[in-house]
């Protein structure tokens, strides 16, 4: 009798013990598992009244012994985009800013002939816009994202009013093929003062998404480029770059390095 209680007992004092241990990790357990990056995507405002923006937010370089070199990435503008029913594309973002930042995937690199150009206008609906900026640019030592910025010294862009910008890549010296190109429109609005007061009290890292949030693409784009060129090395910020571009379709130019050294 006590032979066959002996191994009676030490089951139950191993089967009470493991019940113990998992009683133990089930708080671990239930806690989330910690991810990279907190997703943070685009809320895109809609296309304000009136003539649809169109615009193009990739180049489709033309092929031939004038045209330019094709690629995979193809030239890229790093801004919204819907495609509509009739398979028109619109490319339309918002800005609070001044003088804001545009960012664009370049394949092409300095050791081509080609002739690189940013340009401004006012009025993008008008037949007789008015050109407020122009630039040319040069091409990078490398593939990669560049930034175009508007300058203090240009006119400020004003509130509720849009503008359409282009940057051109012509690849004919002669000019007897079409450049590639891409284009869009911009408009500047203001924050509610919640918002600002918001923005005044949250770090930086923080920041982009609450700009991503209130649909102001440019400002949360340029925020979370500059955390990424101060911090090469953040895994997390990375992450954030590619759940940012993924969130307006661009996955294919999210992993191409932001160069710097750009205007």
């Amino acid at each position: 009798m006590n032979s066959n209680a002996q191994p009676i007992k030490l089951f139950l004092v191993v089967a009470f013990s493991c019940t113990s241990l998992l009683l133990s990790l089930i708080p671990v357990l239930a806690k989330p598992i910690p991810t990279l990056a907190q997703a943070t995507t685009l809320n895109q405002p809609p296309i304000p009244p009136g003539p649809a923006p169109g615009g193009r937010v990739r180049g489709g370089a033309k092929r031939g012994p004038d045209g330019c070199k094709i690629t995979k990435p193809d030239l890229t503008a790093l801004v919204p985009f819907t495609q509509e029913a009739d398979s028109v594309v619109n490319v339309w973002g918002q800005t609070t800013v001044e003088h804001p930042s545009w960012f664009f995937y370049v394949p092409y690199t300095k050791d081509l002939p080609y002739a690189v150009e940013f340009v401004l206008q006012e009025d993008p609906d008008s037949k007789d816009s008015k050109e407020i900026y122009r630039k040319a640019i040069a091409l990078p030592d490398k593939p990669g994202v560049i930034r175009v910025s508007l300058p203090t010294n240009t006119p400020a862009l004003a509130v509720d009013k849009q503008y359409r910008w282009f940057f051109t890549i012509n690849c004919d010296k002669e000019k007897n093929s079409p450049p590639t190109y891409v284009e869009g429109v911009i408009k500047r609005v203001n924050l509610s003062e919640a918002t600002v007061k918001e923005l005044e009290t949250t770090e930086p890292r923080k920041r982009y998404a609450i700009y991503a949030q209130k649909g102001i693409w440019y400002e949360a784009l340029t925020t979370l480029a500059e955390l990424r060129q101060k911090n090469p090395q953040d895994a997390a910020l990375q992450a954030e770059w590619l759940n940012l571009l993924g969130s307006i379709h661009l996955d294919d130019v999210s992993a191409e390095p932001i160069l710097p050294g750009t205007p």
